[in-house]
């Protein structure tokens, strides 16, 4: 806690935090990189669970989503270390935070398991219209976990346990 009040007296979080403009800027990019990220990771998930691009390969989808999956990645933990960065206390005594950060570890857990597993055999199962259960599942898990994100980070401001 010591280390979290010491930072949210550093110039950065005070800036952030009392500009008029600066952290709705933030916030704002914030989302959007959420947006660009999360509506991607989505298209891959809905082919996973079959229901868009039945006739696309998944490998063909992952591989054109990527890049751009993984920009929107990159504004999102820079934005949100940063919106972090502005309030770190009241970040760290939050219960939306902590269930946000417990969304965002299953989320990632989801997707190593799927990459380091099933999607190791992709080359496979590519063509199908209908995936494996395993991969079903994993966008499934994805759906929910990245839902749980996104409610979890939106009641960081309502919270009704200050």
């Amino acid at each position: 806690m010591s280390f979290l009040q010491w930072l949210e007296q550093t110039s950065v979080s005070i800036g952030i935090r009392e500009s008029i403009w600066t952290y709705p800027i933030v916030e704002s990019t914030h989302v959007l990189g959420l947006c660009l990220f999360l509506g991607l990771v989505i298209v891959l998930d809905l082919r996973l669970i079959g229901a868009i691009f039945r006739g696309v390969r998944v490998s063909q989808v992952q591989g054109r989503l990527f890049p751009w999956q993984m920009a929107g990645l990159a504004i999102m933990v820079v934005t949100g270390g940063l919106l972090f960065w502005a309030d770190p206390v009241r970040f760290y005594q939050n219960v939306f935070f902590w269930a946000k950060i417990s969304f965002l570890m299953l989320a990632g857990v989801n997707m190593l398991a799927f990459h380091f597993t099933i999607y190791k055999t992709v080359d496979v199962w590519d063509f199908d219209t209908v995936t494996p259960v395993r991969a079903r599942l994993a966008g499934w898990f994805s759906i929910v976990f990245w839902a749980g994100v996104v409610v979890s980070g939106r009641m960081i401001t309502y919270n009704w346990f200050d």
